[in-house]
């Protein structure tokens, strides 16, 4: 795992000085390393800084170039099946001579030797990689096919000078002289909804995530014309679900249980392989333990676990992953963390993130992240078991919701919300008691949701309602517009999938890559720790997608067919119980501790004169908060991160 930098400048500047700047800024990704090649008769500059993870010798040192020159590649990631390519690459050309044993010089050759799309279809992994093809004169900018692995992009400047610059992070963009670093209000309004910034916009205008799936390419001619790239899809999500939904196994449920259980340990057992020592987070639900129990199955020393815990039992699952390893022989590790630490970390959070994002459990993730770099360099994670698996509460709370709403009429619907909305806090508490699964989002702080899905037409809109933050967050946003996304404009379309499904695919689509994904990159990278995630091998998604709906949700219960394999290591008293997620008692501390830190990012004159928000909008949802504690904690918590972030990057 590493940190890639670089531009396309038509201009010569000074070079070295401009890409060094930007790759020192990716240290934390890759500290063991740092490289940067150039040719100045193309403009073309790359920058690496490498954490050795296969073959810890120089030979697999980046920038790298393919054997016979024509190639150069910076790459961050991970192909978990190149040793396999290698040898279907011997097969087609018996005299490639190995340099060295890293998937970076497979994946040269590979594309020497097939081609960018050939070489794409057939990895397996994680991957942000820019390549410079010297025959062709093509950049070409890869990212994998769930958005593991971050990768931003744009022109910038003007005329002569304009720099076409891309990077793992922000931070390396911001390092060149061309930088403009506008903000998007678009994207701010954005993050207010969705507490991230969804693929591919960022909070810079003219800078860009490349989406998940996708190739860009950008000839010679374009580059000197500072055009833009064109871009290439080579795998969707919506086409696995839909096709997987087509086509669904023909098997008994034993028969598909027994295959699942092959493919999750084919994968486990190719992300295991490193040259460095590798462990995995436990967090003790179903996921993380599937994980780590077929880790240890297929290990022949005790595996290394980490755990964090809370001294608040609402959100401490430490107690359960403690009995889960001792039952599986793990070499275990756990620490019970206070306020203060999480606090502690607060102020690193824009560093970390790079741009606002507001998932508060980015703390306890890099805190988990901190404790583990102690001992090892890889961690495996138990991330998207929820999404693949149909594991989130919401899915069937949001569906049995649906059902019940398509039963009033549209106008009674609007009524009732209209005067649900009047209803004071306390007697809403009431309300929210008496219907049911209403309490289940009241208890989260759902309750404005909660109202607003009254209003909702169709189960997307629902979807659409209930993942939100902000139900208008251009009301604050200061001159904004929001722009289109995968769950608005460019929504896809899913014929024949039922509810569940829907919501499913439209969070492999959305919040997998744009907030799980986003939060275990960089909370682990700021540690100078390469996780990996089994459950997104792409071939066990295709597989996911062809087991009926069936094995997945069965009497109210979700992830029924992993609770199956799971029970076959873990018996069910260890692992059956309510889910708990990785929350932290941010209300507690934002009323407590936090709250001169709030009140002094939220302060008004602060607010009107940067000019961002409509500081009464704010400033009445912060003091309805704190004196009336209305539960608008998430909508604050949005506005907090975007206040500090700015704070740390003016």
């Amino acid at each position: 795992m590493c940190g890639i930098s670089g531009f396309y400048s038509k201009n010569f500047l000074s070079y070295n000085n401009i890409i060094t700047k930007m790759n020192s800024t990716l240290s934390h990704r890759g500290p063991d390393s740092g490289k940067i090649w150039q040719d100045k008769k193309s403009g073309i500059v790359f920058g690496h800084q490498r954490l050795s993870i296969l073959d810890l010798t120089k030979a697999g040192d980046q920038p790298m170039i393919s054997n016979s020159g024509r190639f150069v590649i910076t790459y961050n990631g991970e192909i978990y099946n190149h040793l396999e390519i290698r040898k279907q690459l011997e097969g087609i050309n018996s005299n490639i001579k190995w340099k060295s044993g890293t998937d970076t010089e497979t994946l040269l050759e590979s594309i020497e030797l097939l081609g960018i799309h050939e070489t794409l279809n057939k990895t397996v992994g994680m991957f942000a990689f820019v390549i410079w093809d010297k025959k062709n004169r093509t950049l070409t900018l890869t990212r994998d096919r769930m958005g593991e692995k971050p990768l931003y992009y744009g022109w910038q400047g003007e005329g002569k000078n304009k720099v076409f610059l891309f990077g793992s992070e922000l931070k390396a963009l911001k390092q060149h002289p061309e930088f403009r670093g506008e903000i998007d209000r678009n994207a701010i309004a954005l993050q207010l909804r969705h507490n991230y910034i969804p693929d591919p916009y960022s909070i810079y205008k003219n800078v860009y995530k490349l989406l998940p799936g996708h190739y860009l390419q950008l000839g010679e001619n374009d580059l000197k014309k500072g055009l833009l790239p064109k871009y290439t899809n080579y795998w969707s999500l919506t086409k696995c679900a839909i096709n997987g939904n087509k086509n669904l196994l023909e098997l008994n449920g034993l028969e598909i249980q027994n295959d699942l259980e092959d493919h999750l340990k084919l994968s486990v057992k190719q992300q295991m392989i490193s040259d460095v020592p590798t462990g995995a987070f436990l967090s003790g639900g179903i996921d993380s333990s599937t994980i780590v129990s077929l880790m240890q199955a297929q290990s022949s020393k005790p595996i290394k676990t980490f755990t964090i815990g809370f001294s608040k039992d609402d959100f401490n699952e430490a107690k359960y992953a403690k009995k889960i390893a001792k039952h599986l022989g793990t070499d275990h590790t756990e620490l019970y963390f206070s306020p203060k630490t999480a606090m502690e970390v607060i102020p690193k959070l824009p560093q970390i993130h790079d741009e606002p994002f507001s998932d508060n459990s980015q703390i306890p993730s890099f805190i988990l992240s901190q404790l583990a770099k102690k001992q090892i360099k890889v961690a495996l994670s138990g991330d998207g078991g929820d999404e693949l698996f149909c594991g989130y509460n919401r899915y069937n709370s949001t569906n049995s919701w649906s059902k019940k709403f398509n039963m009033i009429p549209d106008l009674l619907r609007k009524i009732l919300a209209k005067g649900i909305k009047s209803i004071s806090q306390d007697n809403l508490n009431i309300l929210c008691n008496l219907i049911p699964n209403l309490n289940e989002y009241a208890s989260s702080g759902y309750k404005i949701k909660s109202i607003n899905a009254l209003e909702a037409k169709t189960l997307s809109d629902l979807y659409y309602v209930l993942s939100s933050h902000w139900q208008n967050p251009t009301e604050a946003v200061i001159r904004s517009k929001e722009p289109g996304t995968f769950l608005t404009r460019f929504k896809p379309k899913l014929p024949n999938l039922n509810n569940h499904q829907i919501m499913m695919a439209l969070d492999q689509i959305t919040y997998l890559p744009n907030d799980i994904l986003v939060k275990v990159d960089r909370t682990s990278m700021a540690s100078s720790i390469e996780a990996r995630v089994p459950f997104l091998d792409h071939r066990l998604i295709e597989y996911s997608w062809k087991i009926p709906y069936s094995l997945k949700f069965r009497n109210g219960k979700s992830k029924w067919i992993l609770r199956k394999i799971l029970k076959n290591y873990v018996p069910e008293n260890l692992t059956e119980r309510p889910k708990m997620g990785f929350g932290i008692p941010l209300n507690d501390w934002l009323r407590g501790p936090l709250r001169d830190w709030a009140e002094n990012l939220l302060n008004e004159k602060k607010l009107k004169e940067e000019g961002f928000f409509n500081s009464k909008i704010i400033r009445d949802k912060w003091e309805d908060y704190i004196f009336n504690k209305n539960k608008s904690l998430y909508d604050l918590w949005n506005v907090l991160m975007f206040q500090a972030w700015r704070d740390e990057n003016n």
